[in-house]
């Protein structure tokens, strides 16, 4: 039998006599013996720390281990079949794991033991205490969702995270003159000093101005007379929230970053400050607090690290999506309240309403704008028409400048179609309800979906009442919506395998987009234009659908748990892309996930197929 056979065998073996994941069902202990990631360490070697002890659940297999503090001092020593990691002994302080034994171990991510949790209940029992064990992941309830509080996201985010430059360094033989021309050449708060390719010490700004200026002290003296000798120092796969508590309790405001010896960089109490920024609230209250285009714009920045924030707290892509909906909100609000500014009050009541996933609440980092704008009827184009086009031009300009690029479509208020009274909108939705050709099924799709952002908001209300009424019970309207729908398939080939994309630039992909979450979203679409329900967002509308008998209970929850597991799969793997500096996109590698998340993939899809068929024979013309 050859090693990796054997292996097998030991984790299968382990795994049935395990007395918490015994409780498993063969069939999942056999696909769980599979996703487990074996991990062996000789006495004496450190099994876990920084990020990844917190992201993963160890069960230790074979020998000897112990549990340690931020210090690396041991705090509880651990047997054969413990399990750790994953947040438990936070209130400990546990940081690590060492072995005392050589050891066998096993490593399983937050997110499958969170599906695990979920298949088999009683393991909550003895799981369910496990900080990892209760955030949302793929598969979890709508509405559920993530922390996003600033602290867990430092706690998250590894400190390489925060490197923005490389090290600015010199010898200890440069003068103080040099090193001051040097940081204000390269605008930096400090300079690391260097030996031999190793960390010397450092001096920073306030060196200068204290030990230098104040002092009195001849400029043409080295660096290493006023520097901060062997300063300490941060490994580069410390969590940033380690960073944080080493600046604290040491009233120091600058430290460099190892790779092992190897200088990586430096990071600054700025960095840190600049971090917790990039929660939510502050993201929101600070976007209010702007005056011009260009302070929108730097705000507008950050939301593509919100959104790695909110993926590496696990957030669940429900509570993300609206998280990061509500920042859009915000920016096209705040725009709307400097364009008045600029022009003047609007001379007749409007609405400015979002469409598409802005309306839906289900934005991610990659998204481009959808927006109309419905006036009151009072409105006369020879004395209104000038304002409301520099408005609309003003707003969706400044949503382009901010990173939400106009809607190649044109589907977008700056567009004279897609700014009118209300009667014309009206006359828009009668002529695409009653005349269902391809292009007015598609106006139907995006403008279906609407929300008011700014304005008289009661306006789209009545809106929304009269499309409704012409929608519900309109079969033959509907039967022209659902092959609309059916023209986004799953990409499952003849035997239930995934199938990818054959060619092109995005070969060996699927897209999680255009065949995964959009027929999710039409087929909800379809179940509230059918049940006369006016709610926007999919989720909602799946609840609305399984409320008015539109589908089942079971149906329901199914399309939201696929919808959820699809949309969290994109969030996570657009995350990488940025951290990787690339442009986010929704073209997934199946490689890039486990064989766990691949079958959970296939089982989602044919969630959406199988639900695709029923509403097919419904509506049959």
């Amino acid at each position: 039998m050859d090693h990796a056979s054997s292996s097998s065998c030991l984790l299968a073996r382990a795994l049935e006599n395990h007395r918490v994941l015994g409780m498993l069902a063969p069939p999942t202990r056999s696909s769980l013996s599979k996703a487990l990631i074996p991990v062996q360490a000789s006495a004496g070697e450190r099994l876990t720390g920084g990020e990844r002890f917190g992201e993963h659940l160890y069960w230790l297999i074979e020998g000897q281990a112990q549990l340690l503090d931020a210090d690396g001092d041991g705090v509880l020593d651990l047997q054969a079949g413990d399990l750790f990691g994953l947040g438990l002994g936070d209130a400990l302080g546990i940081c690590g794991a060492r072995a005392t034994t050589a050891v066998t171990c096993a490593r399983l991510d937050a997110l499958t033991v969170q599906t695990l949790c979920r298949e088999t209940p009683g393991l909550t029992y003895f799981l369910g205490s496990l900080p990892g064990a209760s955030r949302p992941v793929p598969g979890a309830r709508a509405g559920g969702g993530g922390p996003s509080d600033p602290a867990l996201n430092l706690m998250t985010t590894p400190v390489r995270a925060l490197i923005k430059r490389e090290p600015v360094a010199l010898s200890p033989q440069t003068s103080i003159r040099e090193a001051a021309q040097a940081m204000s050449d390269q605008r930096v708060s400090s300079v690391l000093i260097t030996e031999q390719g190793l960390l010397f010490g450092l001096i920073t700004d306030r060196d200068l101005r204290n030990r230098v200026i104040a002092a009195g002290l001849d400029t043409a003296r080295p660096i290493a007379d006023i520097a901060t000798l062997a300063p300490m120092s941060i490994d580069v796969h410390s969590p940033a929230f380690d960073a944080l508590l080493l600046m604290a309790r040491h009233n120091i405001h600058h430290v460099p970053v190892l790779d092992g010896q190897r200088i990586v960089g430096m990071i600054t109490a700025t960095d840190l400050t600049e971090q917790h920024s990039t929660s939510a609230v502050y993201l929101a209250g600070d976007i209010y607090k702007q005056t011009t285009l260009d302070g929108l714009q730097a705000v507008a920045s950050k939301v593509r690290r919100l959104q790695q924030n909110l993926a590496a707290a696990e957030a669940s892509a429900h509570s993300t999506g609206h998280i990061v909906t509500a920042i859009t909100d915000a920016i096209t609000c705040r725009l709307l309240q400097l364009g008045e500014a600029q022009l003047g009050p609007a001379p007749v009541d409007y609405v400015w309403v979002a469409a598409g996933s802005q309306a839906r609440s289900e934005q991610t980092a990659k998204s481009d704008q959808d927006n109309c704008m419905v006036i009151d009827d009072a409105y006369d184009e020879a004395r209104h028409g000038a304002y409301f086009k520099a408005l609309s031009t003003f707003v969706c300009d400044g949503l382009d400048a901010c990173g939400y690029v106009h809607c190649p479509g044109e589907m977008m208020a700056m567009t004279d179609e897609w700014r009118q009274p209300r009667r014309k909108w009206m006359e828009y939705f009668a002529r695409w309800t009653g005349q269902p050709d391809p292009k007015s099924l598609m106006l139907t799709c995006v403008f279906f979906d609407l929300r008011a952002i700014h304005g008289n908001m009661e306006m789209l209300d009545k809106l929304r009442q009269d499309v409704l009424q012409r929608t519900q019970g309109n079969s033959i309207f509907l039967a022209y919506m659902v092959g609309n729908a059916l023209q986004h398939q799953p990409p499952l080939g003849m035997f239930k395998g995934l199938t990818t994309i054959r060619s092109g630039e995005h070969k060996g992909t699927i897209d999680l987009k255009h065949s995964g979450i959009v027929p999710i979203v039409d087929l909800a679409r379809v179940y509230a234009l059918a049940g006369g329900d006016s709610a926007v967002n999919t989720h909602d509308r799946l609840l609305g659908a399984a409320a008015g008998g539109a589908i089942s209970e079971q149906s329901a929850r199914d399309l939201r748990d696929a919808l959820e597991f699809l949309a969290f799969l994109r969030i996570q793997h657009q995350s990488r892309q940025i951290a990787a500096g690339q442009n986010p996109d929704n073209f997934l590698n199946p490689d890039e996930i486990s064989n766990f998340e691949r079958a959970q993939l296939k089982d989602a899809f044919a969630v959406v197929a199988s639900l695709q068929g029923v509403l097919a024979q419904r509506y049959r013309m």
